[in-house]
C-alpha cells in the first residue's frame, strides 16, 4: 500500500502543486475533511474511495479499512490523504506520522502552498522574519507574542479570528498597532485589509483569515535592576534599582506566570515583573490615582503590554483577579493579613514577597508567613550609593529594606 500525505494548497485548486494533482489522480482512496474533498473532486477518480474525516486515529483506521478494501489483486493500492495549506505548517501531518510509523505504515509527504506564501505574496514582502502562530483551536495570547520584536503571522479559526485576536491587544493598549488581515485566500472573493486593531474588533470575519501584526515596541530584553531614571517619576515612592533587582531574583518568576503587585507606587517592579513573565500577566494594583497613572506611563515606556493596572486598595482590589503564582506586596495599608489569606485562598502555593523598611512589619510578615505554614526566607539589604563632592566621592547610605519570601510547604499544604 502506497500512502501519501499532501498539502492542497491555499484554497482554490489553482494553489496546488502538479506533484499533488497527480497523486490524487492516481488515489484509490482520498481521505481529508468534508471542505478538502469538495475542494479536490475535480483531481480525482470517480470510482476512488472518498472518506470524510480529520481525527489522526480515525485516519489511521480509514487508512487501514479502506486500503484493504480498494487493493487490487496484487495487493496495491494508493492511499492519499488531504490537509490544507502546506503538509510542514501547522498540519494533521505532524499528528498522523507518529501513528503510521507506529503501525508500520511508510508514507511520503508532499508540500503544497500555505496561507502564509500567498499572504506574504499579496502584501509583497518576504515572511522569513515573522514570527508563525497558531491561534487556530489553541490558546493563543496575541499580546505575549507581538511583545518579540518580531511581525507576527496568526493562523485563525475558532475561536479566535481575526476580530478576537485585535480585541486582545486593543484591551491591552495597543488599538494602534498596524495589522493586515487575508480573508479568503486565493479564492476569487479574497480580501486583504489593513488599519489599525482597534479597527477590526467588532468586524465578523470568515473562517478563513489569517492576521499580520506588527512587533509592539517595547525595550526588549533588559537585566534586572533597570536605572531608576529611565522610570517616569512624579511624588509616588519608587522602589530603587538595587533593591528591586534583589526582589526580582527572590521571586524566581516564569515567563508564563500570572503575578501580582501589591501597592505597585510608580510601577518600577511591576515592569520588571512583566519583563519576566512576558508569556503571563501582571497586575498591578495601587490605591493612589496619581500612581496609577505613572504605572500606565512606565508600561508604555517599556512596553510591557502584558501589565494591568487594577486601581483601588487592597485586599478589597485584588478579589476579582486571577489566582497569582507570585506575589509582590510591597505596600498593603496595614492590611497585609487579609492579603495574605486572600492570597493563599486564591492559590496556597503562592510564592509571597514583602518589602519592608520597618522592623515591626519584618516581623509581622514573619509571624503571618510561619503561622500559615510559609518556609520564610529573609535578606537585609543596606545599599550604599557615592556621590561627587568636588572632586571626591562620599558614600550615602539609603534605607535599609527587609525583603521576606515565603512559600507553604508542600506537606502544610496537604
Amino acid at each position: 500500500m502506497k500512502v501519501t500525505l499532501v498539502g492542497t494548497g491555499c484554497g482554490d485548486p489553482g494553489t496546488m502543486t502538479e506533484e499533488v494533482k497527480r497523486t490524487l489522480e492516481d488515489a484509490d482512496v482520498v481521505i481529508g475533511a468534508p471542505r478538502l474533498l469538495e475542494t479536490v473532486e475535480g483531481y480525482t477518480k470517480p470510482e476512488s474511495i472518498k472518506v470524510p474525516e480529520i481525527k489522526a486515529s480515525m485516519i489511521l483506521r480509514a487508512i487501514e479499512e479502506e486500503g484493504e478494501r480498494a487493493a487490487d489483486a496484487n495487493g496495491e493500492c494508493s492511499v492519499c490523504v488531504a490537509y490544507s495549506g502546506d503538509s510542514g505548517f501547522y498540519s494533521g501531518t505532524r499528528s498522523l506520522l507518529p501513528l503510521l510509523e507506529e503501525a508500520g505504515i511508510e508514507a511520503k509527504v508532499m508540500p503544497g502552498i500555505s496561507s502564509i506564501q500567498v499572504m506574504a505574496a499579496r502584501l509583497k514582502r518576504p515572511w522569513q522574519d515573522w514570527k508563525l502562530v497558531s491561534a487556530h483551536g489553541t490558546d493563543c495570547d496575541p499580546v505575549a507574542e507581538v511583545m518579540e520584536g518580531k511581525d507576527v503571522f496568526f493562523l485563525t479559526g475558532g475561536a479566535l479570528g481575526p476580530a478576537e485576536l485585535c480585541s486582545k491587544l486593543t484591551e491591552a493598549g495597543l488599538g494602534n498597532l498596524k495589522v493586515w488581515i487575508g480573508e479568503k485566500l486565493s479564492y476569487k472573493d479574497e480580501i486583504i485589509l489593513a488599519g489599525k486593531a482597534a479597527d477590526y474588533t467588532g468586524y465578523k470575519f470568515e473562517s478563513l483569515s489569517v492576521m499580520l501584526a506588527k512587533a509592539a515596541p517595547c525595550r526588549g530584553d533588559m537585566t534586572p535592576g533597570i536605572d531608576d531614571e529611565e522610570f517616569i517619576r512624579g511624588d509616588i515612592p519608587m522602589t530603587k534599582q538595587t533593591i528591586r533587582a534583589a526582589i526580582i531574583s527572590k521571586m524566581k518568576v516564569a515567563k508564563t506566570d500570572t503575578v501580582w503587585d501589591v501597592g505597585a507606587g510608580t510601577g518600577s517592579v511591576s515592569v520588571e515583573l512583566a519583563m519576566k513573565a512576558s508569556h503571563g500577566k501582571v497586575w498591578a494594583v495601587e490605591k493612589a490615582e496619581e500612581g496609577c497613572r505613572l504605572i500606565e506611563e512606565n508600561k508604555k515606556q517599556f512596553g510591557v503590554w502584558n501589565l494591568h493596572i487594577i486601581p483601588g486598595k487592597a485586599p478589597e482590589a485584588l478579589e476579582d483577579l486571577p489566582a497569582p503564582d507570585k506575589v509582590f506586596i510591597g505596600g498593603s495599608s496595614g492590611n497585609l493579613e487579609d492579603i495574605m489569606d486572600l492570597v493563599l485562598a486564591k492559590n496556597e502555593q503562592a510564592l509571597v514577597c514583602v518589602s519592608a523598611i520597618v522592623l515591626e512589619t519584618m516581623a509581622d510578615t514573619v509571624k503571618l508567613m510561619t503561622e500559615r505554614g510559609m518556609d520564610t526566607d529573609i535578606i537585609h539589604v543596606s545599599v550604599n550609593t557615592s556621590r561627587p563632592i568636588g572632586k571626591r566621592h562620599m558614600m550615602m547610605a539609603a534605607n535599609p529594606i527587609y525583603i521576606i519570601t515565603g512559600r507553604k510547604r508542600i506537606d502544610a499544604a496537604e
